[in-house]
């Protein structure tokens, strides 16, 4: 096995300094600083948000090394992390899944149902992280961390901002409201309306019609401090998007370097998500543990697809899952070093619906799920700058679906099943300079256990193809090698890590041979894949004196999976899906003494995606013929404190308005797009 260099270096800041370098959560699940743990990491800050930009939070990663944004549609982003996407990456609110059993096999809406505007930062842990955070957990766990109230000594505060955007014909605004009762109780509540007009490409594509949508979203957070050390957090968030279309399939789709033209009158999805939870933080005196973390949610996810197909027959289905959790996490320091431990519990309730399968939706109908586990982490404190950190964790899952279709007798059958696995997690940190160098390394296990969607799924899956369930399932497992180096000087810093991901039992969809009434290929699941996912990133920032500051980085994907592209019994490697190409960054940036101003040039490139699987070939009304080509494109960006409580950021991406896609993408980039942000706060 080859291991492959990956190296990841400094956010662009006039003083480089590790994005590495905050407090972060998401790799212990408790508060650490992020300099000091053995992962491969990356923080996207509010302040980073805001100048940049961001459409939707899938969009915030694109600028993380590793990380392609895979939008199937304007309205939908799929982040691939190490060539993982969908439900081989977690997402969490706060410490509170969003991952559920529905979610379906490769690039999915689901991250877009987030606000960016109710976050205060994105953590990105890159690898497998099972042992903390269970299944799910192979590519990435990617935490969003929402906004506190901060208007303590003030009593009352708020913020005001517009984002407005010419390629997208789009107005985002967010009104938020914060309010504080002495220094024990805050209050803040956002609202927060977005529209997107006809997304626009560049010079050759021109408009991009069937491609807007409306979104709005609430949230509110009431924290109160029952003394110094416990705090008690309410949180509700509610999010709507409103006839999302899935433009590539319909005949609104604009050929692009030869890709097919979809033949659906219409294919639109609406979304809706509301997340409700109770969290207790409190600081112990001695006993099982010096802190403690408890959650209690419940998170109502629906979809519902709307579709006219070219002979005018009109398609209505949809599925709502409602899901109970909890979590306990501890800390604990003890002679030896730290000690962090925990349990989780999610309860999917499943009820779907089809106007052609009155046994079904897209899944099963009255079914269940349930995925819980337990976990235990200690870093070990050893001689001479060292430190060991080892971890176990147990999982079990199980599926109880009562209303599944017989794709060979068209009648009502049921699937239950249940698995179990236990994980571990060895990483070590050598301080080299306590302040400045550490080297990391470690092995880690992933795990997935099979989710609805795998076992129950009669649904399109990518174009020209139909997904029929598969009983049977076994969990998939992935083995992650990797080691690396941090640095953070006074002039510039970094991390390098290497790393290999071997991956056994994938579960991969397989043709059986038929066809639908529609024409579209028929497709199952089994446990077939085996395969590796190997890389290299690079992002680097070196300050040149105190106002100007160069940033560059570069990714470098490769992996192969064992399939079955034919309805032969017979194995061959092949690309991984979507398999993410050489891609990089380079820029410089000018900033004012104490921030008043900045402004930064950048250049994003990426080479032809032309290692392809055979699935990817077929898939030609988002890919084109012999893969997605390559491009180079540049933006510039600048803002302003224009008082003590305004700032305004303005951006000028793709200058030279190139026509050019992300690969498996169903429309192109924004071509020539002036971007500009306002911002008040009070």
């Amino acid at each position: 096995m080859l291991i492959f260099l990956v190296a990841q270096l400094v956010a662009p800041q006039a003083t480089p300094r590790l994005s590495t370098g905050e407090t972060i959560v998401t790799a212990t699940r408790s508060t650490e600083e992020a300099f000091d743990l053995p992962y491969a990491l990356d923080v996207i800050g509010r302040e980073q948000l805001r100048e940049r930009g961001y459409r939707t939070v899938p969009q915030a990663l694109r600028d993380t090394p590793g990380v392609m944004v895979q939008e199937t549609s304007f309205g939908q982003g799929s982040p691939y992390v190490r060539g993982f996407t969908g439900f081989r990456n977690v997402f969490l609110i706060d410490g509170v899944r969003l991952n559920n059993s529905a979610f379906r096999d490769g690039p999915t809406q689901y991250w877009n149902t987030v606000d960016g505007q109710s976050l205060q930062r994105i953590e990105v842990l890159k690898g497998p992280a099972a042992v903390i955070h269970g299944s799910d957990a192979i590519g990435a766990t990617v935490q969003a961390v929402t906004l506190d109230p901060s208007s303590y000594g003030r009593g009352f505060g708020g913020r005001a901002h517009w984002r407005g955007s010419s390629a997208e014909e789009s107005h985002t605004v967010r009104i938020e409201g914060d309010a504080t009762h002495g220094d024990r109780t805050g209050v803040l509540f956002g609202v927060t309306g977005r529209h997107f007009g006809e997304l626009r490409g560049g010079r050759d594509i021109g408009a991009q019609p069937n491609t807007g949508y409306d979104e709005w979203a609430a949230d509110l957070k009431v924290e109160h401090f029952l003394d110094a050390d416990t705090r008690l957090t309410f949180l509700h968030q509610r999010v709507r998007q409103n006839d999302v279309p899935r433009t590539h399939s319909t005949i609104f789709a604009q050929p692009f370097k030869g890709t097919s033209v979809g033949s659906d009158l219409r294919r639109d999805l609406d979304q809706e998500r509301d997340l409700t939870y109770l969290q207790l933080e409190r600081a112990l005196e001695g006993g099982f543990a010096d802190s403690m973390h408890l959650s209690v949610s419940w998170h109502d996810q629906e979809e519902s697809r709307d579709r006219i197909r070219s002979n005018g027959n009109r398609e209505l289905q949809g599925y709502e899952v409602g899901t109970l959790g909890a979590f306990a996490n501890f800390k604990k320091s003890t002679e030896l070093g730290e000690l962090v431990y925990g349990i989780d519990a999610y309860h999917d309730e499943v009820n779907s619906f089809s106007s052609t399968n009155a046994v079904q939706g897209p899944v099963a109908d009255d079914a269940t799920y349930d995925l819980a586990g337990a976990f235990l982490q200690h870093e070990f404190a050893l001689a001479d700058a060292w430190s060991l950190t080892l971890g176990g964790r147990a999982t079990y899952a199980a599926a109880d679906a009562d209303s599944v279709l017989d794709p060979v007798t068209s009648t009502q059958t049921s699937i239950e099943d249940d698995w179990s696995a236990v994980t571990g997690s060895a990483r070590v940190l050598y301080r080299a300079d306590p302040d400045r160098l550490h080297f990391f390394g470690g092995v880690s296990q992933g795990f997935r256990a099979p989710n609805l969607s795998d076992l129950t799924r009669f649904d399109t899956a990518r174009s020209n193809e139909f997904e029929i369930p598969a009983p049977g399932l076994e969990p998939e497992d992935t083995l992650t090698f990797e080691l690396g180096a941090k640095f953070d000087g006074e002039r510039a810093g970094g991390q390098v890590a290497v790393f290999y991901t071997a991956i056994q039992d994938l579960i991969v969809r397989v043709p059986t041979g038929n066809t639908n009434a529609e024409g579209d290929f028929e497709i199952t699941k089994d446990n077939l894949g085996d395969g590796y996912v190997a890389g290299l990133e690079l992002e680097g920032a070196f300050a040149l004196d105190e106002h100007w500051s160069l940033f560059a980085n570069a990714t470098w994907l490769d992996g192969e999976v064992e399939t079955y592209p034919t309805s032969d019994p017979v194995a061959v490697d092949e690309p991984i899906d979507r398999l993410m190409p050489p891609t990089g960054r380079l820029g410089v940036r000018w900033e004012a003494p104490e921030g008043r101003a900045w402004g930064e040039f950048v250049a994003v490139f990426a080479d032809d995606a032309d290692e392809l699987s055979t699935r990817d070939q077929r898939d030609t009304q988002r890919i084109p013929p012999g893969g997605t080509p390559g491009f180079v494109v540049l933006h510039a960006r600048g803002g302003w404190r224009t008082g003590e409580r305004s700032t305004f950021d303005a951006a000028l991406e793709n200058l030279t308005d190139e026509d050019y896609r992300i690969h498996g993408s169903g429309t192109n980039m924004p071509g020539l797009n002036l971007i500009v942000g306002w911002t008040y706060t009070w």
